[in-house]
């Protein structure tokens, strides 16, 4: 199938949030991890989103020039080709964007999008995050109110952090302290500044304790039964029954009832990074150990080409995270939810 089209991306949304089920969003940052992603997605006959963050946006745009949108639009390129021989539907996200890097990120690739659909076709990705959470609660959604009217036109969702994550992911950082838990005022903010779809939909990230990376049991404390609570107070208002469709971040390592209860109270996405670059290294580092001879040219030997083949040890990468793909759309119980 190819990429995802506008329709059939809020089909999905919609789906998940009525079967109570969420995608897992990978984040991918070379044409490897993204075929990882799509196999993993189609052995689980899953659709799935595929994400690239501003690092690895900037790390597909090469070294030498590090341009984040080239990065980034040369993969959704690639994608919109190599996932139409994937038998799922796959979404094109772009992950955490803080304030400093809109105009270097999220602005242009929304501006591509544009012009691609000006000229009748679709988005060139499907979504977009606004990531404000480091900003004061009024200025995070005074930018999302400029940004969602834009991306809607477009035909993309937009998703907004309104309250930190924990942790460090591409250089922007949070401390694990009481203020990762958003409350029922922050969400009433959010609904009255962005609508609840009429002005475009949104994909809203709230905090429930969320810490990016892993870390060990007691370090991080989830309650994801907060988002019942957002939903209530924000539906009591408006009169709508489960207003919001959440993102869960810093999901790696969480418990299966922790992710449970996420998916009961309206969540319909979940990122998964750390947990899928360790299980795409891992084969890499046991390959390299148990064929030290062969991939160096050890006391002026010539070594094993074989070996140290990219596409040898590549391969052993795929597979490791596509499996954890695999294992995240079980979790999530979105296994076999494709739609047909």
């Amino acid at each position: 199938m190819p990429i995802a089209t506008p329709e059939v991306y809020n089909e999905m949304l919609d789906r998940a949030k009525a079967g109570k089920f969420a995608y897992p969003a990978i984040n991918v940052t070379s044409s490897q991890t993204l075929h990882a992603a799509l196999r993993g997605f189609a052995e689980a006959e899953s659709d799935g989103i595929v994400q690239i963050s501003t690092g690895g946006a900037e790390f597909l745009g090469g070294q030498h020039s590090k341009d984040m949108v080239t990065g980034a639009v040369a993969l959704a390129e690639f994608a919109h080709i190599v996932a139409a021989k994937y038998d799922v539907n796959i979404a094109l996200h772009t992950d955490h964007c803080p304030k400093d890097k809109l105009d270097g990120y999220v602005r242009p690739l929304i501006a591509v999008s544009e012009e691609r659909v000006k000229a009748g076709r679709n988005p060139l990705f499907q979504s977009h995050m606004w990531d404000g959470s480091a900003e004061t609660l009024a200025d995070n959604l005074a930018i999302a109110q400029e940004l969602l009217p834009r991306a809607a036109a477009a035909k993309i969702i937009l998703e907004v952090e309104i309250t930190p994550t924990g942790g460090e992911e591409d250089g922007v950082s949070h401390e694990i302290n009481d203020e990762l838990y958003t409350t029922v005022d922050d969400a009433l903010r959010t609904a009255e500044a962005l609508g609840l779809g009429e002005k475009g939909r949104y994909l809203l990230a709230a905090s429930f304790g969320n810490v990016h990376g892993v870390y060990k049991p007691g370090n991080v404390v989830l309650r994801p039964e907060l988002l019942k609570d957002l939903q209530q107070g924000v539906g009591e208002k408006y009169g709508k029954s489960s207003p919001f469709d959440f993102v869960f971040h810093g999901g790696s390592g969480s418990t299966a009832e922790e992710i449970a209860t996420a998916l009961e109270n309206g969540v319909v996405k979940m990122n998964l990074d750390t947990d899928t670059q360790y299980a795409f290294t891992r084969p890499v580092a046991a390959h390299m150990f148990q064929n030290y001879d062969g991939v160096l040219k050890v006391d002026g030997e010539v070594g094993n080409k074989k070996t140290y083949d990219p596409r040898t040890w590549g391969k052993l990468a795929e597979a490791s995270m596509a499996a954890r793909v695999l294992e995240a759309c079980g979790n999530l119980r979105s296994t076999g939810t494709k739609i047909k």
